[in-house]
């Protein structure tokens, strides 16, 4: 019997697993090791519009020699009614792997059921986005040495941001200590944040107002206005969580500053020149990352 390895939930992932592919990401990105995997083939399914993510994985699937078919939904059969389903077990037989992105919570999940080829889930919905924690680990440790002990800082729409749901899991899984900043209403769900803490003692403050005075990491991600019923309520509050480089004068001249991207209006773009700005580096950190895991679920 062959065990088909997916990729859809970081919850899925153990600890020891992680730091395998961190590893195996570090001997990639230093040119240490080399990872073949030619004749293979990746499917991209991307129902959802996607720069990093799709890109980064199919740069990954062709720095180790793989193939990539790159599937359209617009110009696809689910134009003419095709169901989900039946476009997975069609693209089953064309691809030896599948990388997925689609807004609907549980797609991933759902694809890895139907197929019998491993599925790495790229973001489904406002779910989970497991690689997207494994490049954040991956960066925090490339840049700080380590991740126990670090004061991690994650500020922006908390209840909605994907990345950070996944992001709290797994720095909570290697023992960082985490402050949640958010606007009111935009808090992360309480009751997650009480599972992570009965599993891992997660080590967590809340907020509502931004300090980053003894942060080592600062993760942002943007306010989404448009879950606002009030536009001008909405651009208030994108003001007042908007960094700018005055706002940094009290913190630690190593701070990192992270975002998964895109960023919009919530980082200063003068920032983006200044040594802590490290979100760049981060999103290209995302090939070796996404090699190792090609690796993994294909090896």
């Amino acid at each position: 019997m062959v065990l088909i390895m997916d990729l859809i939930s970081i919850r899925d992932v153990e600890k020891k697993t992680i730091e395998e592919l961190l590893d195996n990401a570090e001997k990639i990105h230093k040119g240490e090791k080399t990872v073949d995997l030619k004749g293979k083939i990746l499917a991209t399914l991307f129902f959802e519009a996607s720069t990093r993510t799709k890109l980064s994985f199919q740069s990954a699937a062709m720095r180790t020699n793989m193939e990539v078919l790159d599937f359209s939904p617009g110009t696809s059969s689910l134009k003419k009614g095709e169901s989900f389903t039946d476009t997975l077990k069609t693209i089953e037989g064309y691809a030896d792997a599948v990388a997925i992105r689609h807004a609907m919570e549980g797609s991933a999940r759902l694809a890895a059921d139907v197929l019998k080829v491993p599925v790495v889930n790229g973001g489904d919905g406002g779910n989970q986005h497991p690689t997207q924690t494994l490049i954040d680990l991956f960066s925090i440790k490339k840049i700080k040495g380590k991740l126990g002990g670090l004061n991690v800082t994650l500020q922006g729409d908390l209840k909605h941001a994907r990345t950070m749901r996944s992001l709290v899991y797994g720095l909570a899984m290697f023992g960082a200590n985490i402050s949640l900043i958010a606007p009111k209403g935009l808090e992360m769900d309480e009751k997650y944040l009480e599972e992570v803490k009965s599993k891992f003692g997660l080590n967590v403050r809340t907020s509502n107002t931004p300090d980053y005075s003894d942060s080592d990491v600062l993760y942002v991600c943007r306010i989404q206005a448009e879950r606002f019923a009030d536009q001008y309520e909405a651009q208030s509050i994108q003001q007042k969580f908007r960094i700018e480089k005055e706002d940094l004068k009290d913190a630690k001249e190593e701070l990192a500053i992270l975002h998964p991207l895109p960023k919009i209006n919530e980082i200063d773009s003068a920032i983006d020149e200044m040594p802590q700005a490290k979100y760049f580096e981060q999103a290209h950190l995302g090939v070796p990352l996404r090699m190792a895991v090609l690796e993994y679920l294909l090896r």
